[in-house]
């Protein structure tokens, strides 16, 4: 069964900024260390990604696996779902709420829900979910709040 974890962070940025750097899925693999390859395979009429092929390697987890995704219409909140099962997982669902700060800064939550196929007793698979969020939310951080990245 899924657990589903939630964590969030204040980047120094605004929304828009913020969800740019989440949907330009090609670039992933610059700024997120375990994504080797994201690929977009499909697009909405609007241009963005609606299945991406991502290819991981985590050291102990390596998987391929295609995401689908859709979006609010002001980019708020963009989530996505598992298209069918992996080698390593057998669900995933995700999202990232964003959130404009009156000090322009912007509040983003990152919501995931994943099965395994493969068995992890419960408290190092809690342990390893809150180590991919942090270091999700960490890398995202980062990205967004250096020079010279997608504005």
């Amino acid at each position: 069964m899924a657990d589903s974890s939630t964590q969030s962070i204040v980047i120094g940025a605004s929304p828009e900024r913020v969800a740019a750097v989440i949907c330009d899925f090609p670039s992933y693999p610059e700024w997120t260390e375990a994504v080797r390859r994201a690929e977009v395979i499909e697009e909405y009429e609007d241009g963005y990604a609606s299945q991406v092929r991502f290819t991981i390697d985590a050291g102990v987890m390596a998987d391929e696996y295609v995401l689908a995704y859709e979006y609010a219409e002001d980019l708020s909140r963009v989530e996505w779902h598992l298209v069918e099962p992996s080698t390593m997982q057998k669900s995933q669902r995700g999202s990232y709420d964003i959130v404009g700060n009156p000090d322009g800064t912007s509040t983003v939550t990152y919501t995931l829900e994943v099965e395994l196929s493969v068995g992890m007793l419960g408290m190092f698979r809690r342990k390893a979910e809150k180590m991919i969020m942090d270091t999700a939310l960490k890398q995202l951080k980062r990205r967004v709040e250096a020079p010279g990245t997608a504005q």
